[in-house]
């Protein structure tokens, strides 16, 4: 039951994604942890390699320590969108996270309004007759 391949991955962590590589999947797993077209990324990447030789480098001991993306590292596609903007930026995240709960906590309150209401109780009632 318990996956152990799921055990250390985390959505916050950065990870070569071997989905989208065209090398080693280096300059995928950049656009994905930053939430950026893998075309932006792949270009700076290509100027580096042009203007400063040791990007290559760089580039190579990145292929070695960053660990590849896990198969199901999110959920689902919400799931994925939340974590880029948790990495993107996390004060807005928690904002907008702060306002659902907000939104939801509102609609419990209604309810709680209604259900002790008399207007429920009468509606109950209703809805008895009718059977």
């Amino acid at each position: 039951m318990f996956d152990e391949s799921r055990r250390d991955a985390s959505p916050r962590r950065l990870y070569r994604d071997k989905s989208k590589r065209m090398f080693c999947g280096v300059c995928a797993g950049i656009a994905d942890y930053f939430s950026v077209d893998v075309t932006v990324v792949r270009i700076l990447t290509a100027v580096g390699f042009l203007l400063f030789p040791a990007t290559i480098f760089a580039y190579v001991v990145l292929c070695f320590l960053v660990p590849v993306k896990p198969g199901k590292l999110y959920k689902d596609e919400w799931d994925e969108k939340f974590w880029q903007g948790v990495r993107k930026s996390p004060k807005g995240t928690f904002s907008a996270v702060k306002m659902r709960f907000r939104e939801m906590d509102m609609k419990l309150q209604r309810m709680e309004r209604y259900i002790t209401s008399a207007r429920f109780n009468l509606d109950r009632e209703f809805r008895d007759l009718e059977k």
